[in-house]
């Protein structure tokens, strides 16, 4: 029996260097962890590059990770660990996801694993954060440049009189390195004072001590007496209380829901800058964090925090005591808060048939005629706004209006607190007029407004207010109304910031609306998920910050100014001629809503099989339809965005706009099928609709008119549909025609099947008798090969025989000559005894007769055996 073959596997090909043997990087190209192991204990810092030699990143990062190392290569230790081959330790003990992995050891701790962008620029500035995870700060300039940073800053303060180092410096030294290893984009930044004087300014006073700063809310220290002083605790307490105004994104460009979960937030500021992290200064980074913390500050004169403006005065010799303590608080003479918090009241519509609002700012503050001696920064709690809301709703009444073009203002006495009232300013906003927003310098002046006795004030006509313009109802508010301080706390719709660099992520900003062409990669974008809609930043104007703070005002506003950003299809070019009108984004607004033709649109998709089939149906309708009256469209949902109220989620769908009634669009009836009689019926029954105003004898004439050029526009196309009918009879005839012969000929192929298929089973049987005939030689010739065999070895029987039969041949022969000469001897005694000697002469005669019979038989079957073989 036959065993199967067994399969051959060719071994792999020992690994070669994947680094260049001139290269500063270590090169383990057969995955000699251990060796890797011992390198580490003789070094400070070391980074492990584990790689795979055929994956295609781990080769683009090669270059990126020499380019690192021949800079920092006399204080770093690179090590490159092939952890692909199967013989290696490294494949053996480490079992890796993706590659390239890169980790770093500092020391003892580690390992501390970098999954930022795979460029020189990125790691260089990862694994000098890592060599250096603590900033040194000596002196208030520093201070204040670490503090003013939008980074959260964690500082320590550690008196140096001890040796080696003072109690709980290396608690915080771990906690930094904690920091890098929990988040690798290392959005805290830890540093250390040793200067007492220098620590007093943000109230550190015992050696030990940990603040957290955070510019918009109340800056923390370290809780000793609640939480153990661990690296652990100091980490996890920092990254659960930081304050992350403005956030880096960093996609690693695999699948992920980064961008997803971040946008699900609540809107979204995207800002794309070119970023060098390992340059010094970064002034358009500084402006953007400077419009954030103003963005975010909701109380601009409640210090919560130490002033951080003196600390960069190195020559002042001594700073107010009051900024000791972490909740500053106010002397009697400091003035009262200029920026209360608000919130926005829209009252409902007095009739359903009403397009006016009323809208209201609704404010909380302090009353101006009582100072107390020492009072806590007030904070806009959510208390105090449902309080103010409370009080307004049940003076509503006040602001009911039909119709108001003044602002009437009104206050509330707190229910808590006999030192704060409540402020409201309501004004009438109508739809219609909104044009007028596009006015800015109407819009952002500030009235005079005076409260009168009654709580009222004088009628003061102005444009539509703004929601950040709420300045201008509060008669002590002084500042300019384009200030956006503290702009996050007074509208509803907060915007979250973020930071993209440009140099890697700028596809983002391309499918944003960015330019292609642009050689300034800077681009802003405001991205609201929940309303479907994005806004950018025109990218003719420079990304500065007065720009960005329009950006996020115009965002911020109850009826925004700003134009939502459809994407369009650039391959979309059709000429004139075309019956059938292709729509883009563009050109939604001029061929739909500014035609003065009735309008027939059909929403598609390339995809959708159905929606194709429907074009010769829309071809046929257009010529149909007067030219001069009707237009007939279509758009691709799936390249054009649309206005949501035009939003769509069934293909195909058909909407009718007539041509005084644009805003009384009317969709095709699902239920009904969309063929030609159907199309014209809904066309013609929504296109004659009366308008609201009463036909006078010109409008019916014109519509005479019209509706004979229908006519006789119909019984052109009449005519003509008969002579196409003519055409398609003849066209029928001649297809009749054609079917009968094809029956026919379908007849005698089908003959000749059957024929076929009898020469098939007949030759089907003659293999058959083939095979038994050759089944039958087949066992003859087996039987023939027995029965040669049999012979071949009766022949070498013989043979045997006929060696024996000759070597008795020659031993009779010398036997008879013997006899012979003993016959010569005796024939003299013969004559004597002659008579008596007949007898037995005779005999041996007889004998000598039958012994030559005998040898010519020998001799005999001998030829005869030899001719056999």
């Amino acid at each position: 029996s036959c065993s199967r073959a067994k399969d051959v596997t060719m071994p792999a090909k020992l690994p070669v260097n994947f680094f260049s043997t001139k290269s500063p990087v270590i090169d383990l190209f057969r995955g000699q962890l251990d060796y890797a192991d011992q390198l580490r204990q003789d070094s400070e810092i070391v980074l492990y590059f584990f790689y795979a030699p055929w994956c295609g990143q781990s080769i683009a990062a090669r270059e990126e990770i020499e380019h690192v190392a021949s800079r920092l290569s006399d204080q770093v230790l690179f090590v490159a660990v092939n952890c692909w081959w199967n013989q290696g330790k490294c494949r053996k003990q480490k079992h890796f996801f993706y590659f390239p992995v890169i980790h770093l050891y500092h020391r003892s701790f580690g390992p501390i694993e970098y999954k930022g962008p795979m460029s020189a620029v990125y790691i260089e500035k990862f694994v000098r954060r890592v060599m250096t995870p603590l900033l040194y700060i000596s002196s208030r300039s520093k201070l204040l440049d670490f503090l003013s940073n939008y980074e959260p800053g964690v500082v320590g303060f550690f008196e140096f009189n001890a040796s080696p180092q003072p109690p709980g410096y290396l608690t915080f030294f771990t906690s930094a390195l904690h920091s890098l290893k929990k988040d690798y984009l290392g959005t805290i930044r830890f540093g250390v004072v040793t200067d007492k004087h220098v620590a007093e300014e943000i109230s550190l006073v015992h050696s030990g001590s940990v603040y957290l700063h955070r510019h918009a809310n109340t800056s923390l220290i370290y809780p000793k007496d609640i939480m153990n002083f661990t690296a652990e605790n100091i980490c996890k307490w920092a990254l659960e209380n930081r304050e992350m105004l403005i956030r880096w994104l960093r996609p690693h460009g695999g699948k992920s829901l980064l961008l997803n979960n971040e946008l699900k937030k609540g809107p979204a500021l995207l800002i794309f800058i070119p970023y060098n992290p390992l340059a010094e200064i970064h002034p358009l980074l500084d402006e953007i964090t400077k419009v954030a913390l103003e963005y975010h500050k909701c109380n601009k004169s409640q210090a919560a925090e130490p002033d951080l403006q003196h600390l960069g005065d190195t020559d002042s010799p001594a700073f107010d005591s009051s900024v000791t303590d972490a909740h500053l608080k106010f002397s009697e003479t400091f003035p009262i808060a200029k920026y209360p918090c608000c919130n926005t009241v829209v009252l409902p519509q007095w009739h359903s048939i009403s397009r006016t609002h009323n809208v209201c700012e609704l404010c909380v503050n302090q009353t101006l005629g009582v100072k107390p001696n020492k009072v806590h920064v007030p904070h806009c709690n959510f208390l105090e706004i449902e309080a103010a809301l409370d009080s307004f709703y049940l003076q509503e009444h006040t602001f009911f209006q039909v119709i108001s073009n003044t602002i009437e203002c009104s206050n509330f006495l707190s229910f808590y607190s006999p030192f704060s009232y409540y402020t409201a300013c309501c004004r009438t906003v109508n739809r219609h007029f909104l044009s007028f927003i596009s006015s800015e310098k109407t819009i952002f002046q500030t009235p005079k407004v005076a409260f009168s006795s009654h709580g009222k004030k004088d009628n003061t006509q102005f444009s539509i207010p703004h929601i950040e313009d709420r300045n201008c109802f509060i008669p002590d508010l002084n500042t300019s109304s384009m200030n956006i301080t503290g702009l996050s706390c007074r509208t509803n719709k907060t915007l979250n910031l973020y930071l993209l660099d440009s140099n890697l992520f700028w596809i983002y900003a391309e499918r944003l609306g960015a330019s292609r062409s642009t050689h300034l990669k800077e681009f802003a974008a405001i991205v609201d998920l929940k309303e479907e809609v994005h806004y950018v930043l025109d990218q003719n104007q420079s990304l500065v910050g007065p720009t960005l703070e329009n950006f996020i005002k115009n965002f911020s506003v109850l009826y925004s100014p700003l134009k939502r950003h459809l994407v369009d299809d650039p391959s979309v070019h059709f000429h004139e001629q075309h019956v059938v009108t292709e729509v883009t984004t563009n050109t939604f607004h001029e061929t739909v809503f500014l035609s003065a033709k009735n309008v027939l649109l059909l929403y598609y998709s390339q995809w959708c099989g159905f929606c194709a089939s429907l074009n010769h149906i829309f071809i046929q309708l257009a010529r149909l339809l007067p030219p001069d009256s009707f237009t007939v469209a279509r758009i691709d949902v799936t390249r054009n965005d649309l206005p949501w109220e035009f939003m769509t989620d069934r293909l195909p769908t058909i909407l009718f706009f007539p041509h005084q009634r644009k805003e009384q669009s009317v969709k095709f009836p699902e239920d009904f099928s969309v063929n030609l009689p159907n199309l014209l019926k809904f066309i013609l029954h929504h296109s004659s609709l009366s308008s609201s105003e009463p036909c006078t004898k010109e409008c019916l004439h014109k519509e005479s008119v019209l509706q004979q050029g229908h006519i006789s526009h119909l019984e052109r196309e009449i005519r003509k549909l008969r002579s196409e009918i003519t055409a398609l009879h003849q066209a029928h005839d001649q297809l009749e025609a054609q079917l009968s012969e094809a029956r026919r000929e379908e007849q005698r192929l089908q003959q000749q099947k059957h024929t076929l298929e009898k020469q098939h089973k007949t030759l089907q049987l003659h293999s058959e008798q083939l095979k038994a005939t050759y089944d039958q030689k087949n066992q003859e010739l087996l039987e023939m090969a027995e029965k040669l065999q049999e012979l071949a070895d009766a022949s070498e029987n013989l043979l045997k025989e006929n060696a024996l039969l000759r070597i008795l041949v020659a031993s009779r022969g010398g036997k008879l000559q013997s006899k012979d000469e003993i016959k010569e001897s005796l024939q003299s005694e013969q004559t004597l005894s002659e008579d008596n000697d007949i007898s037995f002469s005779t005999a041996t005669a007889a004998s000598q007769e039958k012994i030559i019979d005998n040898i010519d038989t020998i001799e005999t079957e001998h030829s005869s055996g030899n001719r056999t073989e």
